[in-house]
């Protein structure tokens, strides 16, 4: 009866976590629909995604401190309540300005509801054999989740509403809320309840502001833009300050011997380089898929399906037989690996490429890659925290991949439109098919660097993680985590 309550616990929290990822692509479909309905011009656009990932990605350790300081359960709920409320509100909204504010309530929830999910898992599941099906099932949805968003958002978009990618949420919160009232166990805290570090949580939350703001920016407005540079700046003298704060605040937001660990250092870096490589994925086959090929909405999330299969199917047997036997450090290079064949194979591709021959099989390489990378980074990142710090631990994971999210849409952006900026000025006059090749060489440029991110991530993960029997171990986390709690503390 017990282990059926952690499995139906795992449902709730897979939920909760599905929610949170889709949207942040399921709402790039509608968006063309939304500026058409509510008269907004293509400037302001961006501010729809990034008031979202601005509030989510400064809030994060915030957020999961919290949950460890307020009850899990209890943050839980409030964070899925809260994003439903954000999201009916989404959906109602009259005006660009009321959609913008009820994006930046849904990152705010957001930025509560994805470490706390995380954190209920890492509680939850302490037998090996166990967890590490649960964060298979956890892993693949934190990794499949955007391209399930592509291919609900063009089926709502299609057949319903703009407003229904918002509306959709309420739905899946009212199920998650009611499974969390009743399988999500709320431990009680031991001992006495230590303080919020207010500077701290100022410091960290408008350093990931800047970071965010910054790179957001410079997707905009390009690298040389002063604002770009002021924020990353800022967030870089910021970031500083937070980690000399940390070390001699009395009730840390993050002690630094969680992030010191070499696993879990490596864990974060991979999650964030991970994170830069999957947007390049997803945006640029998008807009191939779209703009080149000529594909509906719909049919572009159909085409991503086969990917979200292997990544699922790879997170299965990653973390159950795989990650067991030959530990991160064999998996997570090996997962990279893949990442940089299937990019390079999307660089192949042109206006007459076919679906089955030249699409298909590097979506499905990289599924494979992703769902090895990502299970098997979530679980050592979370792996022998003392359950005290276990929400901003996980708050590390979110934010890891937020910032790589950040810094992969910036840079490839820029560096696709100065290759398409070049291949124009060599070609002239600019016809309707130069304009169509300079797309194609464009994103071959972007899927080129994105392959260069997977192959330093493969290098930095063969280096950086453990072998088995070095370190934490994934057989058993109990251990370890009384030697966290020391460190931590």
């Amino acid at each position: 009866m017990v282990s059926s309550r952690r499995w139906w616990t795992l449902s709730v929290v897979a939920l909760a976590q599905l929610m949170v990822v889709l949207d942040s692509t399921v709402v790039n479909i509608a968006l063309p629909s939304a500026q058409a309905d509510l008269g907004f011009t293509n400037g302001e656009r961006q501010w729809i995604v990034t008031a979202y990932s601005l509030a989510f990605g400064s809030l994060l350790l915030f957020g999961g401190r919290l949950s460890d300081l307020v009850g899990r359960k209890r943050m839980f709920i409030i964070g899925l309540i809260g994003f439903a409320g954000a999201s009916a509100l989404g959906g109602a909204a009259g005006s660009f300005g009321v959609l913008v504010g009820a994006r930046a309530l849904q990152g705010a929830f957001g930025a509560l509801l994805a470490p706390t999910a995380l954190a209920v898992l890492t509680t939850t599941f302490t037998i090996p054999k166990e967890r590490a099906r649960a964060f298979g099932v956890f892993g693949a949805i934190a990794g499949a989740g955007g391209a399930v968003g592509l291919l609900l958002g063009g089926y709502l978009t299609e057949y319903f509403n703009w407003r229904w990618n918002l509306y959709i949420n309420v739905f899946i919160a009212i199920f998650a809320v009611i499974g969390a009232l009743i399988f999500v166990s709320n431990a009680k805290r031991v001992g006495p309840r230590p303080k919020l570090d207010i500077p701290g949580t100022l410091l960290v939350s408008g350093a990931l502001f800047g970071l965010v703001f910054g790179f957001s920016n410079a997707e905009t407005d390009g690298w040389d833009s002063p604002l770009c540079w002021g924020m990353l700046t800022a967030a870089g003298v910021l970031l500083v300050a937070f980690v000399l704060w940390q070390r001699r605040a009395k009730h840390p937001l993050l002690p630094l011997g969680i992030v010191l660990d070499r696993n879990r250092g490596a864990a974060y870096l991979s999650v964030l380089i991970a994170g830069a490589g999957m947007f390049g994925i997803f945006l640029f086959v998008t807009y191939y898929l779209q703009t080149s090929l000529h594909y509906t909405p719909m049919q572009t999330g159909l085409a991503f399906l086969p990917m979200i299969a292997m990544l699922v199917l790879a997170a299965q047997l990653s973390t159950n037989i795989f990650v067991p036997r030959f530990g991160p450090k064999v998996m997570v290079p090996f997962g990279m690996a893949l990442g940089v064949i299937g990019m390079v194979y999307l660089t192949r591709l042109g206006l007459d490429s076919t679906y089955a021959a030249d699409i298909l099989p590097p979506l499905m390489i990289l599924g494979f890659g992703m769902g090895s990378i990502m299970p098997a980074s979530m679980q050592t990142a979370t792996l022998g925290v003392d359950r005290h710090f276990a929400g901003v631990a996980s708050a590390m994971v979110n934010t890891s991949q937020q910032v790589g999210g950040s810094i992969g849409t910036a840079l490839l952006n820029t560096l696709a439109a100065t290759a398409a900026a070049s291949y124009l000025a060599d070609h002239v006059p600019p016809t309707a098919a130069v304009a169509a090749q300079a797309a194609i060489h464009s994103y071959a440029t972007a899927y080129w660097w994105g392959a260069g991110f997977f192959a330093v991530g493969a290098v930095i993960a063969a280096l950086l993680f453990r072998r088995i029997g070095h370190g934490i171990s994934l057989a058993n986390p109990t251990a370890d985590r009384e030697r966290e709690t020391v460190a931590a503390h």
